[in-house]
């Protein structure tokens, strides 16, 4: 399945809707997803939504969709 991660790049700071980011990453589960974030950086992680059906195709049409992959 396809998640979108919302989060803040660092920890420290106070979360602010204006540097909030994204990035997409295909994983099992929510907890799964939430488990390879938190290994893989350092981000502050705010929201993960599961993409599925005619949200996912609305995403996909972004210019800025692009599967995140950690090694």
């Amino acid at each position: 399945m396809i998640f979108k991660v919302l989060y803040q790049k660092d920890k420290i700071e106070t979360p602010r809707r204006e540097t909030t980011l994204s990035l997409y990453l295909e994983a099992e589960t929510e907890v799964d997803a939430r488990s390879i974030v938190q290994e893989n950086t350092d981000y502050n992680i705010e929201y993960i939504e599961p993409l599925q059906g005619k949200h996912l195709e609305y995403e996909q049409q972004s210019p800025d969709f692009k599967l995140t992959e950690f090694n």
